[in-house]
C-alpha cells in the first residue's frame, strides 16, 4: 500500500482526517462520565427512608448542611465547626438567589445534633430549612426504579 500525497495531478491533498478528533472526543466523554457523579456525591450519609417525598432535583446553587454519625457538620460538603456555620452560612447565601438550606442528617445521628444545626441556621437568619430523605420503596416496586 502506498500514501496519496497528491492525488492524480500532483497538488496539495486537503481533506481533514477526523478520526484522531474522534478517538480523543470520546476518550473526553468516557472521562467525564466516570467523573461527573464522584463531584456531586458531597457526605457519604445513610438518610433516612420517608413514605411522603417530593423528588428535587440537585444543583450547585442549592446550599447543604451535612451531618455526619459522628455529628461532625458539613457545608457544601466542607467541614465545619459548629459555631463558625452560622457565618459560613451567612456568606454563602449573600451570593446564591436561592436562601433555601437543605440538611442531609445520618439517620443514626442524634435528634440534639440535627437541632443544633437547625438552630446555627436561624442564628444565621435562616427562614426556609428543608430536609433531604431517601424515598420510601414500595415492597413489589421492581429493581432499578419505575
Amino acid at each position: 500500500m502506498g500514501m496519496d500525497l497528491g492525488g492524480a495531478k500532483g497538488g496539495v491533498k486537503s481533506d481533514i482526517n477526523v478520526t484522531p478528533l474522534v478517538d480523543v472526543m470520546l476518550v473526553l466523554l468516557i472521562i467525564m462520565m466516570l467523573i461527573a457523579p464522584m463531584l456531586q456525591q458531597g457526605v457519604a450519609l445513610t438518610l433516612p427512608v420517608a413514605a411522603n417525598t417530593l423528588d428535587k432535583p440537585e444543583t450547585s446553587e442549592q446550599t447543604v448542611i451535612a451531618v455526619a454519625k459522628d455529628k461532625t457538620l458539613y457545608v457544601n460538603a466542607k467541614s465545619v465547626l459548629e459555631e463558625d456555620m452560622a457565618d459560613r452560612v451567612k456568606e454563602i447565601l449573600e451570593q446564591r438567589t436561592e436562601k433555601i438550606v437543605l440538611i442531609k442528617a445520618d439517620e443514626e445521628v442524634d435528634y440534639s445534633a440535627v437541632m443544633a444545626a437547625m438552630d446555627q441556621l436561624r442564628k444565621a437568619g435562616v427562614e426556609d430549612i428543608g430536609l433531604i430523605t431517601d424515598p420510601k420503596k414500595a415492597p413489589n416496586a421492581p429493581a432499578g426504579g419505575q
